[in-house]
């Protein structure tokens, strides 16, 4: 069995920007930041190849692996009326080893 080889995928800075929409500070993701990883909040239309290339060239790091979730919104009341808040993905990228991304200064 051959193993599929894909094209690198490029993506230009406006499209970079488009994928990467903010990085996630949460309890749980700092946790991950002592194992060299960095979780974002990406569209859902994003898949692993572009979110790879879109961290590559914004923070200039080299990114090992790129794991995805899709976060389903929860119900919630308000003022009585049922809502839903919106669906989002989270994007989990592991660097390389020496590599760090500083994701309180900003892009």
């Amino acid at each position: 069995m051959s193993a599929r080889r894909e094209k690198p995928v490029s993506v230009s800075m406006t499209e970079a920007y488009d994928i990467i929409l903010s990085p996630m500070v949460t309890e749980k993701s700092t946790m991950g930041s002592e194992h060299n990883q960095i979780t974002f909040r990406v569209p859902l239309s994003a898949n692993k190849l572009e979110i790879k290339a879109a961290v590559e060239q914004l923070f200039k790091v080299k990114v090992n692996a790129v794991n995805t979730l899709r976060q389903k919104g929860k119900l919630k009341r308000f003022r009585g009326k049922l809502g839903k808040r919106p669906d989002y993905k989270k994007a989990i990228v592991s660097l390389a080893e020496g590599e760090m991304i500083d994701v309180t200064t900003g892009i």
